[in-house]
């Protein structure tokens, strides 16, 4: 990404359905009146192939993700950034945004950001 609110420009992680729900709730809980977009549906009743379903699930939460970074009040909310900039955990989240973790929101951000960039550094050297 190329916004400022970002500690770190790139990131990867790994999310499932129910964390984006977890993430969804706690949006909601936080943004008062300010309405948080809708998850893509968690229907069983797809008709197509398993690979179909997961990459439409996938495109969902993708423009989930691109909706909600595009809203100041749901931008400012600390969860959002662990989530997106961290492979913290839901309690390690919670835990850090509360204060009881062991680093500050940013310091855990930083120390993600720094351990995947030496891990992409020794990805590409591989032969």
């Amino acid at each position: 990404t190329n916004s400022k609110a970002f500690t770190a420009k790139t990131s990867c992680v790994r999310r499932r359905y129910r964390e984006f729900v977890w993430l969804r709730r706690q949006l909601q809980r936080n943004a008062g009146l300010v309405p948080v977009p809708e998850l893509p549906g968690k229907s069983s009743l797809f008709v197509g192939s398993t690979d179909e379903f997961i990459e439409r699930r996938r495109q969902g939460l993708q423009q989930f993700l691109e909706k909600v970074v595009q809203n100041v009040v749901l931008l400012s909310d600390s969860r959002l950034h662990l989530f997106l900039q961290s492979q913290l955990s839901l309690p390690q989240i919670e835990s850090c945004v509360q204060g009881r973790g062991p680093q500050s929101v940013t310091e855990a951000i930083l120390h993600y950001a720094m351990s995947s960039w030496g891990w992409v550094q020794e990805e590409d050297t591989r032969p």
